[in-house]
């Protein structure tokens, strides 16, 4: 019988850090990985990640909230002017 293993997860700054090691202070990926207690896939995917989001194709996590945020409160303004169009048109029948 196999136990289900849990997903690991990692802080954005342990992310940062682990990419430095390779980016900055010259480690091979493999022993970068292994400094830090993660496969060389991971920090692989890592640097592209933080790749993208340098150059700007990909959000980071705050901006990704924000995004988040602001397309909640979209939807809620959106609702609200529907309700007032409703109601305007309601009370414009009323006035005739």
């Amino acid at each position: 019988m196999t136990t289900k293993g849990t997903r690991r997860h990692f802080k954005p700054e342990f992310k940062k850090d682990a990419v430095a090691l390779v980016s900055e202070q010259g480690y091979s990926i493999p022993t970068a990985a292994e400094a830090v207690g993660i496969t060389a896939n991971n920090l692989r995917r890592w640097i592209k990640e933080l790749k993208l989001e340098e150059s700007g194709v990909r959000l980071d996590a705050g901006e990704r909230a924000e995004l988040d945020r602001l397309r909640r409160e979209n939807k809620q303004l959106r609702m609200e002017k529907e309700i007032l169009k409703k109601a305007s048109a309601f009370f414009a029948k009323e006035m005739k």
